[in-house]
């Protein structure tokens, strides 16, 4: 009986469970599978400008510090890139605001030719949009990415807008802009238009708030500017630190630096997808033509003898060939002798000016530069150039300076990955008089300058940040670091033997004044005799043994540089106009 009971009441526990169980709504099975169609609902396409927003430290916006650099870095790029397509002189300002909280408020104003009003919007507040991508012409921006990424960075960490304010010339009204990103759509939010006055001629001003960190020293914003001063020798640059700390880095050289041209594609590097989308859209008739008109160095002659080899008629039309046909194309210009690309793309910096912006910045005894012929990657051409700066106020036990350019443009992070920095630690630099650890950078005081220019850098990421490892890149950094370091070892040996030869006249010379007092003794001379005879002695070894030429460091002897004239305590403002040799007047006008 009591078995029976317990069961019942066992199977009344079952029965209710399972009625509560059902007044609920059956749960999904774990394993259940679901559908193409239930997937495809989850599908939705995302603007370039969502992507980055979720993906900002591809482009340089990973940290604190790097952002408040990355945004100054993409503002001066561009201001230089405008003023030099303009043939302007460039004079750049550029203030950073302390506001608190790890705020800061960027300002970067130029010269430049100013942007046309309808184009303000989509400059500042549209990323991917721009003039440069698709050509080949040497330039600091390539993708039209930079700024408007720092505006994006700018909205995110502190939701306030970027203010632009453009001018195109004296007789024409200056805009200002309030903008932000939509980044669902990827366009400009115009937040408030107006005309207003501005003293300024021409030119270009933004001002943006961003969380950031200000620091001094290697990869900071002071960095940054003193090295764009370096490699940049024709432009001004006026800098004022958080800390109401103005610094003025002024041109050396008045002219501005040769023009760069557009080129076309050389065929030497093309791949077989982007022939076939150059085939769908060329407006040319023929193959024949499309080869002759598309790319640079090919004529007639060679035009004929790459389809020839490709077994492809001349007069075929360019949208009927095949990916077949494309890829014996592809194979017959690999097997075909083709000149290298036109040069006239490039602007390189030039060894005289290399030397006078080291020299402008860093108190040395010795300079030298270099600019190597130009060669060719995938097709792109390109220059190599390297400078260095040997002794004087460089510290003695420190590990080299590497100081890497792209196109003008420093790159101050990821040196370990970049092909620059690892070409320079592979160079056996003991063989030019250099101490240098194992798999490491010489030390001693000196600084290594290595500069690309190309109409396509291949960075290693979007930041642009380093170089990427192509060998016939370090191949050429290679042979320019050879160049300079023979350079300096002959300076360093002739110094060397100077101080040796300096050494043993100082054991003749200690004994000179004993020889003629021995001499006087014998001779019975004078006091007078006596010091004629020292001096006779002194011009006979001077004589025999040659002049000394000067070799090493004279304080005074570096021109171009002025540490005085670089730091000039200065409150939060705008500087428009700088005569350098009104410094000091100025100055004591406030």
């Amino acid at each position: 009986m009591r078995i029976d009971s317990f069961l019942k009441e066992e199977i009344k526990q079952v029965v209710k469970e399972s009625k509560r169980n059902n007044s609920k709504e059956p749960k999904e099975e774990k394993n259940k599978q679901r559908s193409a169609e239930e997937l495809a609902k989850q599908h939705k396409a995302i603007s370039v400008a969502e992507f980055f927003e979720k993906n900002r430290h591809l482009l340089g916006f990973d940290n604190n510090r790097k952002a408040l650099l990355t945004t100054v870095k993409e503002a001066v790029d561009n201001s230089l890139d405008a003023c030099e397509e303009a043939r302007i002189l460039p004079e750049i300002y550029v203030e950073l605001i302390d506001m608190g909280n790890n705020r800061f408020r960027v300002i970067v104003e130029d010269n430049g030719p100013g942007i046309v009003k309808q184009n303000i919007p989509f400059v500042f507040g549209k990323l991917l949009y721009g003039s440069k991508f698709h050509r080949l012409k040497q330039s600091r921006g390539q993708q039209g990415i930079g700024i408007s990424a720092a505006v994006l960075y700018s909205q995110l960490t502190t939701g306030r807008a970027t203010k632009v304010m453009s001018r195109t010339g004296k007789d024409k009204p200056a805009h200002l802009y309030e903008l932000r990103i939509n980044t669902l759509k990827n366009e400009p939010e115009i937040l408030k238009e107006e005309i207003i006055e501005w003293e300024k001629e021409h030119g270009t001003r933004i001002e943006l708030d961003l969380v950031g960190s200000y620091y001094r020293g290697a990869q900071s914003v002071d960095e940054y500017i003193k090295q764009t001063s370096i490699v940049n020798p024709h432009a001004t640059f006026i800098y004022v630190t958080p800390d109401g700390e103005q610094r003025i880095y002024a041109r050396v050289s008045e002219t501005l630096p040769k023009e760069p041209k557009e080129i076309k594609p050389h065929p030497y590097g093309l791949e077989i997808g982007t022939l076939v989308k150059m085939l769908k859209l060329t407006k040319e008739k023929t193959i024949l033509s499309f080869l002759k008109k598309e790319f640079s160095r090919v004529s007639d002659k060679v035009a004929k003898e790459i389809l020839e080899k490709a077994s492809v008629a001349p007069n075929e039309k360019p949208s009927q060939i095949t990916r077949e046909q494309a890829e014996r194309i592809i194979d017959a210009i690999s097997k075909t002798k083709i000149l290298p690309p036109p040069l006239d793309c490039l602007s390189e910096i030039g060894e005289e000016l290399i030397k006078k912006g080291l020299m402008k910045e860093v108190n040395a005894e010795f300079y030298e530069a270099v600019t190597r012929k130009p060669s060719v990657y995938k097709g792109y051409p390109f220059i190599i150039e390297a400078g260095i700066a040997y002794g004087g106020e460089l510290p003695k036990d420190s590990p080299a300076n590497v100081m890497r350019f792209a196109n003008k443009i420093p790159l101050l992070y990821q040196a370990g990955s970049c092909a620059f920095t690892k070409t320079v630690i592979a160079m056996d630099w003991k063989k030019y008089g250099l101490n240098q650890p194992k798999g490491a950078l010489p030390v001693g005081p000196l600084v290594i300058l290595v500069h690309i220019a190309s109409v396509w850098v291949p960075y290693t990421n979007e930041a642009k940040e380093a170089v990427a490892n192509y060998p016939e890149i370090i191949k050429e950094v290679k042979l320019a670091l050879q160049e300079v370091g023979r350079k300096l070892g002959k300076y360093l040996s002739k110094k060397r033997n100077v101080e040796s030869e300096i050494k043993k006249r100082g054991y003749i010379e200690k004994y000179i004044p004993h020889i003629s007092f021995a001499v006087k003794d014998i001779l019975d001379l004078d006091e007078s005799m006596k010091l004629e005879l020292e001096t006779k002695l002194k011009q006979i070894l001077e004589h025999v043994r040659g002049k000394i030429e000067k070799v090493g460091f004279d304080k005074e002897s570096n021109k171009e540089f002025d540490e005085e004239f670089k730091l000039k305590v200065h409150s939060h403002g705008i500087v428009d106009e700088i005569y350098l040799d009104e410094v000091d007047e100025n100055e004591s006008k406030g």
